[in-house]
């Protein structure tokens, strides 16, 4: 009996159960740490790519399939395009041949975070929240579930992180760049913004790893040949897979297939062929769908590497129902190339990760490793960071200005954890040739160490907690209360139709890029042709089109009693003075401002002041009326603090 007693004694202190015992109080510390930060920094969903990929998760695990809620003008010009294509016609695109817009099938994203997502929703122990009864609102309980998600992945990140710089390193590089991965804010911040950015490093954990037991392999004498192909068939798996996570990600394709040519092995031509054959495999099925839907093998991603360019600034090519995407020459291309590239490489990279760490890696570049593995991944890394700084510029669109950092085109952050194992080697290098002596100097050293990097994350946390909230401008019960004012066949057209259709749970059309066309133009992108593909029963307008202008300023001045005792006499005096500083030139800057303000006062404000929404905006403010001819004409909440109209008092 002493025996068995001495036996489990040394089991669970020196040998595989301690082993157990640690792996379970890294488990609890790390649910401790999310929960702690939950409750200190939780917010709902803030990102339209968040909310964007929820809804059509909804969709996906109600049975409804990759259909989206959100319905954006260049995904209706796209398939009406393929259409008429299809039927080999010859002519512009005419409106009427668009598909309905409530079973629009989703050309925006990768299939496969949201099919995960859709199995998490399917689990969602919340239930949908009655706004009805609440007396409060905070919370919006699937954001949390969605978090929750996101957290899971990021505890299984750290695991394969673990796992992985246990098997390159050694034990004590695995738990402190593992610490460092756990103790990062902004992977934290990412786990609450609805992306699939943690999904991703779990991907490349997994690519990294594949490849380094390829490298290894490859060096033993006699390699096996069907464990490389069977290897190297996973890499291109897990690669498609990345690309069907994130478009932009397939890129990294380039990079697998560069380190598998220069293997000492003489299969490595055969393996390159594998993992292709594999990648294809895997992505080849999805990119057929976009191409028979819009003649777009990523569909509207595809049209990514054109926003930000002259021709089409902001957020104006996904809301474009006739964009002319044939205008754009390819210096356009290069000049975004190259000034987004330099703000990267500016800022982006020093601070990869979030954290000090990356500083780490690039004075680690400097060393070399006597584990020829570890040099080649090494390599890997810096050839998937090239790439993926190509991909970051040539992709950026205003998500980045929406949500900095934290945006699913901040494609660098994917690679952290890899960045974070190389800068651990680096500082316990450095810490070696220190040669500290006593325990007490070693322990100063670690604990500046683990301060400087943990620092951010401590911050949030004893910090001021912020609300839930993530208004302005999404309040889900004002969304929710607004949406069902309009039947489930009908649509909404909104400046944020991702949360219409994630918290209001109705289709959503993009705002068009105007209120209303000139009579000459040939193609329109306003309201009017929108609203002939789809039937629009509401329009929703936010802070983020009223934020433009100064609408308290407006509405004081539109008190003033000039403005209703002598109309005319006013609008007399606009027109002369602008005519006299013609005369004078002035800068047609300013020129440009007393015509605006002519528009203003102009009876028929819309054809004065404008055909954008700003001025359909500033007129429904000044005049307190909607312009004639405008269908959706009844604001039943009135205007403020958001513009609602609907097509009746309904």
């Amino acid at each position: 009996m002493s025996f068995r007693v001495q036996e489990f004694l040394h089991k669970y202190e020196l040998g595989a159960g301690a082993a157990i015992i640690r792996f379970a109080l890294v488990i609890l510390a790390v649910i401790g740490l999310a929960i702690l930060y939950d409750l200190s920094a939780f917010h709902n969903l803030s990102t339209a790519e968040g909310m964007d990929a929820a809804q059509l998760a909804r969709n996906l695990s109600e049975g409804k399939g990759f259909t989206t809620q959100l319905i954006r003008p260049l995904s209706l010009s796209l398939i009406a395009r393929k259409k008429i294509n299809d039927e080999q016609r010859e002519k512009s695109v005419p409106t009427n041949n668009v598909a309905p817009a409530l079973r629009h099938p989703d050309l925006a994203n990768a299939p496969l975070y949201p099919l995960m997502l859709a199995g998490m929703l399917k689990l969602n122990p919340f239930a949908e929240p009655d706004f009805t009864k609440e007396q409060s609102f905070s919370v919006y309980l699937p954001d949390l579930w969605i978090a929750l998600f996101n957290q899971l992945l990021l505890a299984v990140a750290a695991w394969m992180l673990f796992r992985l710089a246990k098997r390159l390193m050694d034990e004590s590089v695995a738990w402190t760049s593992t610490l460092v991965f756990l103790l990062t804010e902004l992977l934290w911040r990412f786990t609450l913004s609805g992306l699939s950015t943690i999904l991703l490093m779990i991907l490349f954990l997994g690519l990294v790893g594949t490849l380094a037991r390829v490298e290894a392999l490859a060096r033993q004498s006699p390699a096996s040949g069907r464990s490389l192909i069977w290897l190297a068939a996973l890499a291109g798996a897990l690669t498609g897979a990345a690309g069907m996570t994130r478009y932009s990600f397939a890129c990294l394709i380039v990079p697998v297939a560069v380190l598998l040519l220069s293997l000492p092995s003489p299969q490595r031509v055969l393996l390159v062929m594998v993992t292709l054959a594999a990648f294809l495999a895997v992505s080849l099925p999805w990119i057929i769908r976009n191409f028979q839907i819009s003649g777009s093998p990523w569909g509207t991603s595809a049209f990514a590497v054109m926003e930000g360019t002259s021709l089409f600034p902001q957020n104006e090519l996904q809301r474009s129902l006739h964009p002319a995407i044939t205008q754009v020459n390819t210096g356009e291309y290069w000049n975004k190339l190259i000034s987004n590239s330099h703000d990267i490489v500016l800022s982006d990279l020093p601070k990869l990760g979030g954290n000090w760490m990356s500083a780490l890696f690039l004075a680690g570049l400097l060393v070399r490793f006597r584990n020829p593995v570890l040099g080649r991944m090494r390599l890997f890394l810096i050839l998937c960071l090239g790439f993926l700084v190509g991909a970051q510029a040539l992709g950026k669109t205003w998500l980045s200005t929406d949500s900095p950092d934290v945006n699913s085109e901040n494609l660098l952050v994917v690679v952290a954890p890899l960045v974070f194992l190389f800068g651990t080697a680096f500082f316990f290098t450095v810490r070696d040739q220190l040669n500290l002596e006593g325990s007490l100097a070693r322990g100063v050293l670690w604990v500046a160490f683990y301060a400087v990097i943990a620092a951010p994350l401590l911050l949030s946390l004893i910090g001021p907690h912020p609300s839930a909230l993530a208004y302005p401008p999404y309040y889900p019960p004002w969304i929710e209360q607004k949406s069902r004012t309009v039947g489930e066949d009908q649509a909404i057209m909104s400046d944020m139709p991702w949360a219409v259709a994630w918290y209001g749970k109705r289709s959503s059309v993009w705002l068009s890029l105007k209120y209303i066309d000139n009579r000459s133009d040939t193609y329109k992108d306003d309201f009017a042709a929108i609203s002939q593909v789809q039937k629009i029963s509401a329009l929703y307008l936010t802070s983020k089109t009223l934020k433009t202008m100064d609408i308290k300023a407006i509405a004081d001045w539109s008190r003033a009693d000039i403005f209703d005792k002598d109309f005319e006499l006013v609008r007399k005096m606009v027109t002369q003075l602008g005519q006299a500083l013609i005369e004078q030139n002035v800068k047609p800057a300013e020129i440009d401002k007393l015509k605006a303000i002519y528009g203003v006062i102009d009876k028929n404000w819309v054809r004065g002041g404008g055909n954008d929404w700003e001025s359909f905006v500033l007129g429904i403010f000044v005049k307190k009326e909607v312009p004639t001819g405008f269908p959706l004409n009844q604001a039943v909440g009135g205007i403020a603090p958001e513009v609602f109209l609907t097509e009746s008092e309904r």
